[in-house]
């Protein structure tokens, strides 16, 4: 059938079947792709709880070797120094964790991705990234770390309230850096060049009233085959990003507006600081059960030499707490989520009105993203709304609001 109705006005809506222009753009790919790609997703399902155990495994191995406590002796023979003996341990078992952890990162960050044709990147170059995630990761967990042992330290009753709290200033922190500090030592981000692409970008920046100066393409295939964009930063930093792969695989005007829309919707609503609030509020819970738990799961592990929660010895404890409550709560974050893509595709049609743009963006999204789940896989796994969802609300708002 055509997607583009023949009737105007009132006439349309009647003439317009949007749930069969819904099958429509889903069947301009063939049955073997929707089946790989719902190999991958599903998978990836089992990815999270493989995980959550080697991390939990690795967390348990490094707390029985005892090393933690031999580095905080060592930092406190003399004398005490909190934060000294904070920064170590935490430096030590985040380094001993990035260190064990390679193997599994390497099967489901490069192998898998390259097996399913994701990714083009040679190991060499993943690995080289990999080695700057961990660079990064092992000073900034031990500073954050500091931040919170100090608080365990001087408020030992109320400590993972104020936790909540430093964990949303430390994440608005770092959505603020991500931009300028991080993203570049990853991939190239350039202006969108002169053009129709950029033209109509400052136009639609224009007309919602979001900055134009911070419009970039960044080369997102030197990692990933995806289709995607994205918008990152905060307040001054903010900026929206494409990547390259949506050229490559011949994004046109009406695909750019639905995209970019979408992601002009996520700076426009605040998206970023409704997920600061959000994980803030998430932070107070887990930290609150944390606090419950530690000695609980302490006894559990048999570690020999470790103390009470303030302890950093026993870092690797609150580790394994994280990781299980991480686990548990993936349908409560993938939902948070999902609700912000929704809103954002929203934005999207009520301000560009390009149902049939938007909807060939989320078709070449598929290969990673199976389009049709049963409602309780993605309330549980997706943080997106399935591809089906997507297109058939462009479709319906489509045939409400024709042209």
């Amino acid at each position: 059938m055509s997607l583009t109705p023949s009737l105007n006005g009132g006439d349309m809506a009647l003439a317009f079947d949007a749930a069969a222009a819904t099958a429509a753009y889903l069947a301009q790919l063939p049955p073997a792709l929707h089946e790989k790609a719902k190999a991958y997703t599903q998978g990836g399902h089992w990815l999270l709880l493989w995980s959550a155990l080697i991390a939990v495994a690795i967390s348990w191995l490094i707390l029985r070797s005892g090393v933690l406590v031999r580095v905080r002796d060592g930092v406190e023979r003399t004398k005490p120094r909190p934060w000294l003996a904070v920064a170590a341990v935490v430096a030590v078992a985040t380094l001993i964790e990035f260190l064990l952890s390679v193997p599994w990162d390497a099967y489901s960050g490069w192998w898998r991705e390259k097996a399913y044709g994701l990714t083009s990147q040679p190991f060499g170059g993943w690995f080289g990234e990999h080695l700057i995630v961990g660079a990064i990761s092992v000073p900034l967990t031990a500073l954050v770390a500091c931040g919170l042992y100090f608080l365990i330290r001087r408020a030992p009753r109320t400590w993972w309230l104020w936790g909540g709290g430093f964990v949303a200033l430390v994440f608005a922190f770092l959505i603020i850096l991500q931009p300028i500090f991080i993203e570049p030592l990853f991939n190239k981000y350039t202006p969108a060049p002169p053009g129709p692409v950029r033209d109509e970008v400052v136009a639609m920046a224009e007309q919602v009233s979001v900055p134009h100066d911070k419009i970039y393409i960044y080369n997102g295939s030197k990692q990933s085959n995806r289709y995607t964009a994205n918008v990152a930063g905060l307040f001054g930093t903010a900026r929206i990003a494409m990547s390259d792969v949506m050229f490559q695989k011949n994004a046109d005007l009406a695909e750019v507006r639905g995209v970019v829309g979408h992601e002009m919707g996520h700076y426009k609503r605040g998206h970023i600081i409704w997920f600061t609030l959000a994980y803030g509020l998430l932070a107070i819970a887990a930290f609150f059960l944390i606090d419950r738990l530690y000695p609980v799961v302490l006894r559990w592990s048999g570690a020999k030499g470790v103390d009470a929660i303030a302890d950093p010895a026993g870092y690797p404890v609150i580790g394994i707490i994280v990781t299980v409550l991480a686990l548990l709560a993936t349908p409560l974050t993938n939902s948070i989520t999902r609700l912000a893509e929704a809103d954002a595709d929203r934005f999207s049609l009520v301000n560009f009105n390009e149902p049939d743009g938007l909807s060939k963006a989320l078709v070449k999204t598929i290969e990673y993203r199976y389009d049709s789940p049963g409602k309780l896989e993605e309330v549980i796994f997706y943080d997106h709304p399935a591809v089906r969802e997507r297109v058939r609300r462009c479709m319906e708002w489509k045939a409400e609001h024709p042209k």
